[in-house]
C-alpha cells in the first residue's frame, strides 16, 4: 500500500507521480520546505522507477507531474489498497487534497473497487498506515485522527485494525515498516521504539523485530513479485544513504534487498513509502 499499498501479497503494479518543477521551489504545498535540486530528485524518482519496473518486475504506471500538486509524486499518502480494495484518502492539508483525484483515476482504470471518505471531520494520510499482512496499524499523527482510523476499519473488515500514537513530526511510516513477512524494522529514536512497543502491546501476531540506526531507514517496502518461485524483496534506501542502516538490513537473510537513494526527495518529505503505490490484487498478476 504506498501503505501503505504495498500490501504482502504477490505485486503486479507500481503506480509513481513524475517531479514538477514547483517541487523544487520549496513551494510544497505552502509548508516552506526547503528548495531542492531538480535534476537529482528527478534522477532519484527515475531510478526508483526504473527498479520497480525492471528489477521488481511490476507494471509501472506514471502519472505525469502537475505544477499546481507540488507534492504530487508522495502518492503513497493519497490511497490504502489492499487486495482489489483502494480507500482514497483525505489529506491533512487541504492544499493536498486535489492530488487524489488522478490517483483515484489510476485506480479506476486498473479495476479496483474505490472507497471515498466523506467525513469532512476525518483526516488520513496513507504513510501513517501500514500493512503487517495480517493486521493494520494506524499512527495517530499531525496528519492523522481517529476518525480517519475508523474509516480504514469499516474499509478493510477482514482484519484488525489497531491505532497507534506517533510521538514525532514524522508519519508511522517513517519510523517502521515490514522487513519480511513476519518481521518488523523500526528506527532507533525514543519515537519509533515507542511505536513498536504499542504495536507489540496491541497484536495478537508474533512479529520479529529488528532495529536500525536511522528511523528513514525502516520505511522501506517488502514486496512479493508476482513471477513464481522469484524470492521476496526489500526495497531500501541505499545508494549512498544511511549506510550505518544498509549494514544492518543484511541480516535480513530471507529477502533480496534492492537498495535506492532519494536523499533529495526527502528534504520534501518523502520517504519510499510515499513515493509509489503498489498494488497487489492477484486478477492483476
Amino acid at each position: 500500500m504506498g501503505t501503505t499499498g504495498e500490501g504482502l501479497g504477490r505485486c503486479s503494479h507500481a503506480l509513481i507521480r513524475g517531479v514538477p518543477e514547483s517541487l523544487a521551489s520549496g513551494e510544497g504545498a505552502g509548508a516552506g520546505l526547503p528548495a531542492l535540486d531538480l535534476a537529482k530528485a528527478q534522477r532519484e524518482h527515475g531510478v526508483l522507477g526504473g527498479k520497480l519496473r525492471q528489477r521488481l518486475g511490476l507494471q509501472l504506471l506514471e502519472l505525469p507531474p502537475e505544477e499546481s500538486l507540488p507534492l504530487g509524486p508522495l502518492l503513497g499518502d493519497t490511497a490504502v489498497i489492499q487486495g482489489d480494495t483502494a480507500l482514497i484518502t483525505r489529506p491533512w492539508s487541504p492544499a493536498r487534497r486535489p492530488e487524489v483525484d488522478g490517483v483515484r483515476k489510476a485506480l479506476q482504470d486498473l479495476g479496483l473497487r474505490i472507497v471515498e471518505m466523506e467525513d469532512e471531520n476525518a483526516t488520513l494520510d496513507g504513510t501513517d498506515v501500514l500493512f503487517t499482512g495480517r493486521e493494520f496499524f494506524v499512527g495517530l499523527s499531525k496528519w492523522t485522527n481517529h476518525r480517519g482510523a475508523e474509516i480504514v476499519a469499516d474499509t478493510f473488515r477482514d482484519f484488525a485494525v489497531s491505532t497507534v500514537p506517533v510521538w514525532s513530526p514524522s508519519h508511522l511510516r517513517g519510523l517502521c515498516g515490514m522487513g519480511g513477512p513476519r518481521t518488523v524494522v523500526a528506527g532507533s529514536s525514543e519515537a519509533a521504539q515507542k511505536a513498536v512497543r504499542a504495536m507489540a502491546v496491541l497484536t495478537d501476531h508474533p512479529y520479529a523485530s529488528l532495529t536500525l540506526p536511522d528511523d528513514a531507514a525502516a520505511d522501506c517496502l517488502f514486496l512479493r513479485p508476482g513471477l513464481p518461485g522469484v524470492p521476496p524483496f526489500l526495497l531500501h534506501r541505499g545508494g549512498g544513504d544511511l549506510p550505518n542502516s544498509q549494514e544492518a538490513l543484511q541480516k535480513l537473510s530471507d529477502v533480496t534487498l534492492v537498495p535506492v537513494s532519494c536523499s533529495e526527495l526527502e528534504k520534501a518529505g518523502a520517504g519510499l513509502s510515499s513515493l509509489c503505490l503498489v498494488l497487489s490484487t492477484r486478477h492483476h498478476s
